[in-house]
């Protein structure tokens, strides 16, 4: 009832109780957050061996934090304008925390959670490169040009691969070996040409001899001439063919060599003592070797 004097008295008299109970308030908080954090597992730092941690919750923790830095590592390894001994430096971070991702989420598969191998997307591969696919030492941003470093990454040309028989092979077919070459009609047209021209020419041969046998006083056929040696060779082939003796012959001849050779063995005779046979001409025309 007093005014605006009366209340600003009022506060001025409630003042340092007030103080005291937030003091009181203040440190009863602190108090309490003090007490949660000693309770609560320090996740600050990661336990060394990840097969040291039995929660999958602190396992997935652990990974964020791996991400975390892996993200922050990577975007500064694409600057070109660090020192040599910073990008490898970094680049070997980055190598070690993979690594160690990996056996992260390896303990969190053993323990029943998600299968980050399968479920995860494929951080930071895009900007990597390997000496070796599949597996071993990573090379990100800066770190691939660095020297020594951009030797390995440099491309061969491509070997020349040598042709194996089947493939040489493959392509041949009867225009190789020339059985289709009369088939447009060209070849024929050449060789009736030339054809022609060979028998012209030896149609003026012919004449020029037979006018030079006849300039000689000789016959002017040459298959009369011909033909006269045709008819020698024709009887001396007689005569030879004459000369050799039948198969009848062969084998009468060769019965009584036979004989007498038994009749020599046995006693009974001897190769000259042997009987003649009646058809001495037959037998006379094997050679006496036989």
């Amino acid at each position: 009832p007093g005014g605006p004097r009366a209340c600003r008295s009022a506060r001025r008299a409630t003042g340092p109780m007030a103080r005291n109970e937030e003091k009181a308030q203040a440190m009863l908080n602190r108090f309490v957050v003090a007490k949660r954090d000693a309770n609560r597992v320090d996740m600050t730092k990661r336990p060394y061996l990840a097969s040291e941690c039995e929660d999958v919750s602190h396992c997935e923790v652990y990974r964020g934090q791996i991400l975390k830095e892996l993200s922050k590592k990577v975007s500064l390894i694409q600057n070109e304008g660090l020192d040599e001994h910073r990008v490898r430096d970094l680049n070997d971070a980055i190598n070690k925390l993979i690594r160690e991702k990996g056996h992260w989420e390896r303990q969190i598969k053993k323990l029943g959670g998600a299968d980050h191998f399968r479920t995860a997307p494929r951080l930071f591969e895009d900007d990597a490169e390997e000496v070796v696919p599949g597996r071993g030492y990573r090379y990100f941003g800066a770190a691939k040009k660095l020297p020594g470093v951009r030797e390995l990454f440099r491309k061969r040309a491509p070997e020349r691969e040598k042709r194996t028989r089947f493939e040489m092979l493959k392509g041949i077919d009867a225009d190789y070996y020339g059985y289709r070459d009369d088939d447009d009609g060209v070849l024929e047209e050449l060789e009736r040409a030339a054809e022609e021209g060979s028998l012209q020419q030896a149609r003026e041969d012919w004449e020029a001899r037979k006018a030079a046998r006849l300039a000689a006083g000789e016959p002017a056929d040459e298959e009369e001439s011909d033909g006269e040696g045709d008819g020698e060779d024709a009887r001396r082939a007689e005569r030879f063919q004459e000369a050799l003796p039948d198969r009848e012959a062969i084998e009468r001849a060769i019965l009584e060599k036979r004989k007498r050779e038994m009749l020599a063995m046995l006693g009974g005779g001897d190769a000259g003592g042997a009987p003649k046979h009646k058809e001495e001409g037959s037998i006379n025309l094997v050679p006496k070797s036989w």
